[in-house]
């Protein structure tokens, strides 16, 4: 079995899944739903993109560190 994709999102984000709901703007009950499998396709979608643009996000915070690491020497 994959890994729950709310839980994944919600750890990667630092966020918990009222936030989440809130974010999306729908209903608590709905990622509750969403936790326990119920997942429509657009929504997992979304929930991937959003890991792909944290990772994103990571990877140009470290390209950017790394930056003026070496502007430094």
């Amino acid at each position: 079995m994959s890994e729950n994709i709310v839980k994944k999102v919600c750890k990667e984000l630092g966020i918990t899944q009222k936030e989440l709901a809130e974010m999306l703007e729908v209903q608590p009950s709905a990622v509750s739903n969403w936790n326990s499998g119920k997942i429509p396709k657009m929504v997992e979608i979304l929930l991937n993109q959003m890991l792909e643009l944290k990772e994103c996000k990571d990877k140009l915070k470290k390209l950017q560190n790394f930056k003026e690491l070496l502007n430094e020497i």
